[in-house]
């Protein structure tokens, strides 16, 4: 397994109550896997503690890239919101350290 931020990067922020994380990945090939594993339902549980609506994502592959809507994620936004991220802008910093397995591996990767 290796942390998401080996193979993307990602930028993040709010619209209202809601946020987005856009996750681009590093090189071509690493897209392709993105698309493949990084769903709404993965980047959901990921985030399941935060209480996301369902999360939609928007592919965007002349960027190399998907974008993630979490609704309800941010406790009211940056004018209610008590928690110390009200805007979302950590958001995408917290998906990069997700475990995924590491593409050129494959998911049988050991490490001891």
């Amino acid at each position: 397994m290796i942390p998401l931020r080996q193979i993307a990067h990602a930028r993040s922020g709010d619209k209202g109550n809601s946020a987005n994380i856009a996750v681009f990945a590093r090189d071509p090939a690493d897209y392709a896997w993105l698309r493949d594993h990084l769903t709404a339902a993965v980047v959901q549980a990921w985030f399941a503690r935060l209480g996301p609506g369902p999360v939609t994502r928007y592919e965007a592959p002349n960027l190399a890239a998907l974008n993630f809507v979490l609704p309800s994620v941010l406790a009211g936004g940056g004018s209610r919101s008590l928690r110390l991220d009200a805007q979302g802008k950590t958001l995408g910093m917290a998906l990069l350290e997700m475990p995924v397995p590491d593409p050129e591996t494959g998911p049988t990767e050991h490490t001891d």
